[in-house]
């Protein structure tokens, strides 16, 4: 029950810190880059996103990160997680800081949200339309390229649409085989968000207080000894494995 009064009494609180981080760092964002170039604009975005995160502990969660492997910087990053809620990309903005990580976002988020529009229309992540399979696949595969080039990380949810529920979907190949076409020395990173679905179980309000949010970094994996048929599907597995979702897909 308390916990339950927590919700609706600092709901508006995190709200209010929220809409305040996203205007700050929008401002930063367009200073940064209009006046220092790109690695200003990129630490601006490293900085957004761990506020971002700590705007969640207004509402009494819990953050955890897990898993320490020894990912290379000499090659680039295929990003590969589950995906819940809005709140999936600050966890992996902030875990992955150090490659310079990109998304592949539907092109309506490119537009009319402070701060996040702007850094994905200037990041150097992929907008792509849903609609428009030709458009999305080049997007992707420019994104490749742009990681190949730079050694950077590409941030994939091959779900396609979040998991409202917690479960993980199947997933998708055509985004990940056209990465892996453009950016042919990539290492692939499993990523696994665990706990952030509940952030919207209530729909927008409340959100419930004392949550614990896991994100968990899982071994790298070479692509080039899997199919890429082979490769979703370990990569698909650790992730259920991870959240224990392994015995009800069994079970389907």
């Amino acid at each position: 029950m308390m916990k339950k009064i927590l919700s609706y009494l600092m709901t508006p609180f995190f709200y209010l810190g929220f809409g305040i981080t996203l205007g700050v760092f929008h401002i930063k964002q367009v200073l940064a880059n209009n006046l220092f170039g790109y690695f200003a604009h990129k630490k601006t975005v490293d900085l957004l996103n761990y506020f971002t995160l700590m705007n969640l502990r207004i509402l009494g969660a819990k953050i955890s990160f897990r898993g320490n492997p020894d990912l290379p910087t000499d090659r680039p990053l295929i990003v590969i997680s589950n995906h819940q809620s809005m709140f999936d990309i600050p966890p992996i903005g902030w875990r992955f800081r150090k490659h310079h990580p990109k998304y592949i976002s539907k092109i309506e988020l490119g537009r009319n949200i402070p701060s996040i529009s702007y850094n994905l229309r200037h990041g150097g992540s992929a907008l792509i339309d849903r609609k428009n399979k030709g458009q999305a696949l080049q997007e992707i595969y420019n994104l490749g390229h742009y990681i190949e080039k730079n050694n950077y990380a590409a941030c994939i949810f091959p779900e396609g649409t979040r998991g409202r529920d917690g479960k993980v979907k199947k997933f998708k190949m055509s985004g990940i085989k056209a990465l892996l076409k453009a950016a042919p020395s990539s290492v692939i990173v499993p990523f696994v968000i665990d706990g952030n679905y509940r952030l919207l179980e209530n729909g927008t309000f409340p959100i419930p207080f004392g949550l614990h949010l896991k994100f968990t970094v899982l071994d790298p994996i070479d692509p080039s000894a899997y199919s890429l048929e082979e490769l979703l599907g370990k990569v698909e597995l650790s992730i259920k494995q991870e959240l224990g979702q392994v015995e009800e897909t069994v079970k389907e």
